[in-house]
């Protein structure tokens, strides 16, 4: 489930982004001032940032440079009233990705929230190809796992799993979160499934590796 940050301070319009992004699946905090937006922003919890740019405290701008400045890659739509072609210009140049003007229409946004995530995820997928945890190395082309020297292949639902978490290290994954990434829709959500093949990887990356979160789910340690 993706998690969206937006950096709004007028409620009446956060309210109405947060209603209708939950509506679709997707996980959402609100920042009301421009120092939460980006240290937020920057916390690595969430997956694309919706920005206001004219938020209290700082120009959103200011706010963007800054997560830009630190390296983060989170993909960043600007929302705002500024419409004139300086001020997207200027959006740009700064690091947003895309640039929405208010009034708008949710249908257009959430096709934009949607496209750039759909295009990081693809970014991250082709960037990162070796996964390391500790001394354990995910390889995604091979689809093998190399601990201490030793190379072992995993089968496809069990690597699926093994990448789900060593792409997320320290996340906490509800069972439901799993069947749906690894499973998708065709299994019993009651069912134990995602338990048994959590033991099937702890048998081979060790027991410490993946620890349950009692009542929620699952996190592989960092």
């Amino acid at each position: 489930m993706n998690r969206i940050l937006i950096a709004e301070d007028e409620s009446r319009i956060a309210a109405f982004l947060e209603k209708g992004l939950r509506s679709h699946n997707f996980t959402t905090t609100v920042a009301e001032d421009a120092d939460s937006a980006s240290n937020m922003a920057m916390s690595g919890e969430f997956d694309l940032l919706i920005l206001d740019l004219g938020l209290p405290g700082k120009d959103g701008l200011e706010v963007l440079e800054e997560v830009r400045g630190q390296g983060e890659k989170i993909p960043v739509i600007i929302l705002t009233a500024r419409d004139d072609i300086q001020d997207k210009v200027a959006g740009f140049e700064a690091g947003a990705d895309d640039y929405l003007t208010k009034p708008f229409r949710f249908e257009e946004l959430l096709m934009r929230v949607k496209a750039r995530l759909r295009n990081h995820n693809d970014n991250q997928r082709q960037e990162e190809l070796v996964l390391r945890v500790g001394d354990i190395i995910l390889d995604v082309r091979s689809r093998k796992v190399k601990i201490k020297g030793r190379s072992t292949e995993l089968p496809a639902r069990e690597f699926t799993l093994a990448e789900t978490f060593f792409r997320h290290p320290g996340q906490i994954f509800s069972r439901e979160q799993l069947l749906d990434r690894v499973w998708g829709y065709d299994y019993d959500p009651g069912s134990n499934i995602v338990d048994v093949y959590v033991g099937y990887l702890r048998k081979k990356l060790g027991n410490d590796l993946i620890e349950t979160v009692r009542g929620i789910g699952y996190r592989l340690r960092t």
